[in-house]
């Protein structure tokens, strides 16, 4: 009996950091749909319909016809013939199967350990969450869809930021349920407490530049300033005004969210290091480690960031600039762990 208890907490962990590949996978690929300007390609939900990919031309010219009819078409892309389509369409295509073998992969052994009893109940009920923070991705990947499906050549800035914070919220999930699995331990990841608030605020802070970058992916933000330090011939463009509240929160303006972005990971680089100068001053010897990990994914992430300005935004830095982020998380993430392990 408790040989085989121990089989199902195996396949309990490995079901686990498989689906996290699986996220960290799909994080990638929507990365790259967007960067491509893929997600627009499939203007229908198509749930069950859209499993297997166009078989002849007839279907390929229905798909096509109806990518003809939305705006991104007629205003950007009205040269596109049925070749070049059938490249955006496999993107958002290949983004929309692995959203469905993750639903899959996930619902099916969630059944069968929650029927066979032996797991953790605290872990299970995490599950679920995870779950149907799965179920409510795939509705706010739809969503975010249609708001480029009638008045505009793109998705919403802001609806493309829900679609990847959700992302990050279920692999952060993921991550710290299997850091918990692993050592056998049920850590609840809002502790709030004094000795964890600074961690935990770290992880905020990363999150809110997430979703900063988010919006500069969606207005294309990185195209009006590609210069580093300064954006143009200043640190402040000379196209952002302050003048009133509105000003300051005006995220529809490309050069603000761009300014944002930056100043946000300046931000994060001086609070980084001034919990590090704590860490160390404190001889927190148990942090050095993970301390380690997450100054070494800040700096590829900081390189990243700036190489992608002055690539003119080169798509296979860009999206290595995404994937470092989700990186960067889980070092961020790792830290706090062993703060309040």
């Amino acid at each position: 009996m408790f040989t085989h208890e121990k089989k199902i907490d195996k396949l309990f962990l490995y079901w686990l950091i498989i689906t996290l590949i699986l996220v960290f996978f799909i994080i990638i690929i929507g990365g790259l749909t967007r960067l491509t300007n893929s997600g627009l390609s499939i203007t229908e939900w198509e749930l069950f319909k859209g499993i297997l990919p166009p078989l002849n031309e007839k279907t390929w010219l229905i798909y096509f016809n109806l990518y003809k009819e939305i705006p991104q078409y007629k205003l950007l892309n009205n040269d596109m013939n049925l070749n070049d389509f059938k490249i955006i369409f496999y993107w958002e295509y290949l983004h929309r199967m692995i959203a469905r073998i993750i639903g899959i992969f996930f619902l099916i052994p969630l059944l069968f350990f929650y029927y066979s009893k032996k797991i953790n109940k605290f872990y299970m009920r995490i599950c679920f969450l995870i779950f149907f923070l799965i179920l409510f991705q795939g509705i706010v990947g739809w969503f975010m869809v249609k708001s480029g499906l009638i008045d505009n050549i793109t998705v919403s800035h802001y609806r493309l930021a829900i679609h990847l914070i959700i992302a990050f919220i279920i692999i952060s999930i993921l991550f710290w349920l299997i850091n918990n699995v692993i050592r056998e331990k049920n850590i609840l990841f809002l502790n709030f407490t004094k000795n964890n608030f600074f961690y935990l605020f770290l992880i905020f802070l990363i999150f809110i530049q997430i979703i900063l970058g988010a919006f500069v992916s969606g207005l294309d933000a990185g195209r009006i300033y590609q210069t580093w330090p300064y954006m143009g011939s200043s640190y402040i463009p000379n196209d952002i005004t302050f003048y009133n509240f509105e000003d300051v929160i005006n995220f529809n303006n490309h050069s603000l969210v761009q300014f944002y972005h930056r100043n946000f990971a300046y931000l994060i680089v001086i609070y980084i290091f001034a919990l590090s100068i704590y860490i160390l001053k404190k001889r927190l010897v148990y942090l050095f480690k993970p301390l380690k990990f997450l100054i070494f994914f800040l700096t590829i992430q900081i390189f990243l960031g700036i190489s992608t300005l002055l690539s003119n935004l080169d798509i296979f830095i860009a999206s290595a600039h995404q994937i470092s982020s989700v990186l960067l998380v889980f070092s961020a993430i790792n830290l706090y762990y062993h703060q309040t392990k």
